[in-house]
């Protein structure tokens, strides 16, 4: 009996998307209204209501400090998550009961409106909530395809980061006016009852999901790799070392630069250190660890230098949220426009620049013969917020001088800036989920967001670092203010990370680590 086979030329099985996609998208749109709906006025009610007590010339930086803060702790806790996840429950389970004390935080928020315990104890359940969730639901939407249709996994991303942006969009135009209407409790309550419905979503397809189960303890882990590696002794170890002794210093400096910003400069430390030292002996942790794990932790220390780079991007990304609403109070604009509403040109702007991208930009440019590979996109997208400060700081020395500034001005640099969020953080996203093994897309997942920490650390340092003598005197004898040079200063930041950023990105191997 002959058996028929295949017609080997038959054209291949177009690719499906998953159906459960739209309840992570649904999710992630309520997630985000919430988390943008209290963050996008959370600098304005500091400086207005909750900080009175604080002499009028100090707080404006008591403010950007909370600010800052609470951006670390969002961008520090997805470690806590996607150990959580990897560890013990897996990622729907953990993404679900973090959601519960997301609510929960903001409760605290609406309730404590006068009480500064209260209310800062609700900015740390949102920290807690939101960035252990962070990673994971990122890395979750990259479980529900398969090599397959693997294809469509980059256009989900940016439907992923676009439904972002619609609820950041409605999000930053509407909490500003009811924060001014109906007070903070209202204010800050809504986006609570927006998370409540978040968590219902993603509660409702849970039949529905690819379930990657918890890995558990894995004595093959990347850090248990990295460990080994430095325990072989050799030059790895004294550099791992000089990075604890560096940290220890960090720590005892704590006076002076503030608790947050000592630890986390010490964190950054001991794993830069850390990963240096592991890179440069790595191959002596083979033996004791199979080839694919050693293999994995070498894919994972390459990208995180490409994370190190991206870091500076954040640090001016994270700003229009304090240091541009700040500039904004100083320009002329209606009665009726508060501030912190100009944070919806951005979100409108991404909703608009995605499609334009993936339909217009991209294909325009492959057609011209210009590759649009991911790094390019992202080592653009450095630059173009650079490019974005120096026309803020330019805006700031026209305020300095006198003059009456509108705020349609400040429209080019959330242009420029808006551009570069799409090219760094929707590209960034999958670039990240791909690189990794597929027993380290937590991890990987983790130190993406950790990057946005590292990138407010910056802000924070500087901060503290211009009020020195020296850089006060410095800043002086320029004739400008202290906002304008700190503008400067990082739009020079991220224009040298851009550069370095290319250079590596030349010499970086691209893989393809999805799923069978």
């Amino acid at each position: 009996m002959t058996t028929l086979s295949a017609n080997p030329h038959a054209p291949a099985a177009a690719a499906k998307m998953p159906p459960q996609i739209p309840y992570i998208i649904g999710n992630e749109g309520c997630e985000r209204f919430s988390f943008y709906g209290m963050r996008n006025i959370l600098t304005m009610f500091l400086m207005t209501s909750l900080l009175m007590a604080v002499p009028e010339d100090l707080r404006k930086a008591e403010a950007k400090e909370v600010f800052h803060t609470f951006v670390i702790g969002v961008y520090f806790f997805p470690l806590l998550g996607g150990w959580l996840a990897d560890r013990f429950f897996g990622k729907y389970p953990t993404i679900f009961w973090l959601s519960l004390l997301y609510c929960a935080g903001h409760a605290c928020l609406a309730i404590f409106e006068n009480n500064l315990r209260g209310f800062y104890f609700g900015l740390f359940l949102i920290s807690l909530g939101s960035g252990g969730i962070k990673p994971l639901v990122s890395s979750f939407v990259g479980d529900q395809f398969d090599k397959s249709n693997r294809s469509l996994a980059q256009k989900v991303y940016d439907a992923f980061y676009w439904i972002i942006n619609f609820g950041s969009f409605f999000a930053s135009l509407l909490m500003p006016l009811i924060l001014k209407k109906y007070g903070a409790s209202i204010a800050f309550g809504l986006p609570g009852v927006l998370m409540a419905l978040a968590t219902l979503i993603l509660w409702s397809g849970r039949h529905k999901y690819v379930h990657e189960p918890a890995r558990g303890a894995n004595p093959h882990s990347f850090l248990k790799v990295v460990l080994t590696a430095l325990k072989a002794g050799g030059l790895g170890l004294s550099v791992a070392v000089l990075g604890l002794g560096l940290a220890a210093y960090s720590l005892s400096q704590m006076g002076s630069l503030g608790f947050v910003p000592a630890v986390c400069l010490a964190l950054v430390l001991v794993m830069a250190f850390g990963g240096v030292g592991a890179a440069l002996q790595l191959e002596r942790a083979r033996g004791v660890h199979p080839d694919d794990a050693v293999d994995g932790v070498r894919a994972v220390l390459r990208v995180l230098v490409l994370f190190a780079l991206v870091t500076p991007f954040w640090s001016l990304f994270d700003q229009k949220a304090s240091t541009w609403v700040l500039q904004a109070n100083q320009m002329t604009k209606p009665e009726w426009f508060e501030s912190s509403m100009m944070q919806a040109l951005n979100p409108a702007l991404v909703m608009i620049l995605i499609p334009f991208n993936n339909l217009v930009l991209y294909p325009l440019l492959e057609r011209t013969g210009v590759r649009v590979t991911a790094l390019r996109r992202m080592g653009a997208g450095i630059a173009l917020a650079g490019a974005a400060w120096i026309v803020a700081g330019v805006l700031q020395l026209w305020l300095d001088a006198g003059n009456a500034v509108s705020i349609v001005w400040q429209m080019l640099p959330y242009a420029l800036l808006t551009l570069g969020e799409v090219l760094v953080s929707a590209t960034g996203l999958e670039f990240a989920y791909s690189q990794a093994p597929l027993s380290m897309k937590g991890t990987i997942m983790s130190f993406w967001s950790l990057s946005v920490t590292v990138g407010n650390l910056w802000v924070l340092l500087s901060n503290i670092s211009i009020k020195s003598p020296s850089a006060l005197a410095a800043i002086q004898s320029t004739g400008y203010s202290e906002t304008a040079c700190l503008m400067f200063f990082f739009a020079g930041f991220a224009l040298v990370a851009a550069a370095v950023f290319g250079l590596v990105a030349r010499r970086y191997p691209m893989l393809n680590n999805y799923r069978g």
